[in-house]
């Protein structure tokens, strides 16, 4: 598997320059600064890259899973939005391989013989066996049945996304939300999931804003993107930036970690791992 860690080319959706101009201003600042090269994907219909592109385990195999969010089937509004992902892959020569698993990258976090996703894969593949699902996904990712992790669904996220709760720092190590906010049952459900990874935790500060609409991802600060060059951490003039920052500096000690303004991007759902196809390119 190709951990973020191993990354060092970064694609992002042709529109965001024109979505987000302010936004894209800084970020563009920033991996310029850093050295990162980059690209944009042609034909995209919304920002979330992360999502819809192909899963890279290899530096030349990808898997294109199903692109089916029951987020984005309810209307004919949101199906609109979806981007022909085969066309995109085409234009940049990539040739995937094809899976009918429903699944968006963003619930995808993965170390070199790990996977963590959140459990809401098996909602959005109910015609699947639990079994039969585990079975698939074990051949996708090449991993063993030990090291698949499942992690519970906080149904006040819609998108049941694991890069919105967990992150790999190392094989031996994951990054979590301090979910102190959540109600104890989901705390506790979390938490038993947690230590049955056998991983060791460093807690993150989380402090989601008042958001009655569920969209909001300020104060999320795990969705930061991380590359071989730089760890690039989104921040929202929260008074829990900085020890966000402190943290995540001596985390990522061998790298730079560059902190970005992200409450515009934030708003709409998403921050920085969203926007990013960071892959591994020779």
């Amino acid at each position: 598997m190709i951990s973020d860690s191993q990354t060092n080319f970064l694609y992002l959706s042709d529109i965001l320059p024109t979505e987000h101009p302010e936004f894209f201003k800084r970020f563009e600042r920033v991996l310029k600064e850093c050295g990162i090269p980059f690209a944009f994907l042609p034909g995209t219909k919304d920002i979330w890259a992360k999502d819809f592109m192909p899963v890279q385990t290899r530096e030349d195999e990808f898997i294109q899973f199903r692109y089916e969010p029951d987020y984005l089937m309810d209307s004919a509004e949101n199906k609109a939005t979806i981007s022909n992902v085969d066309a995109i892959c085409k234009a940049i020569k990539i040739k995937p391989i094809k899976s009918d698993v429903n699944l968006d990258g963003g619930n995808v976090i993965k170390w070199d013989d790990s996977v963590i996703l959140c459990e809401k894969v098996f909602f959005e593949n109910e015609e699947l066996e639990e079994d039969d699902l585990i079975e698939e996904l074990l051949e996708h990712f090449n991993v063993r049945e030990e090291k698949l992790f499942f992690i519970p669904w906080d149904e006040n996220d819609f998108t049941g996304h694991a890069d919105g709760m967990v992150r790999f720092v190392d094989e031996k190590t994951l990054l979590i939300n301090d979910y102190w906010q959540e109600s104890e049952e989901f705390q506790e459900q979390f938490q038993a999931a947690i230590e049955a990874t056998g991983l060791d935790i460093i807690i993150l500060p989380y402090e989601p804003e008042d958001d009655p609409n569920l969209v909001s991802a300020v104060g999320l600060y795990l969705n930061y993107l991380e590359m071989e060059q730089v760890v690039i951490v989104p921040v929202f003039n929260l008074p829990t930036d900085k020890k966000a920052m402190e943290i995540l500096m001596e985390v990522f000690h061998d790298r730079k970690v560059v902190a970005l303004e992200c409450s515009e991007l934030a708003r709409k759902g998403g921050i920085l791992n969203c926007i990013a196809w960071n892959i591994q390119k020779s």
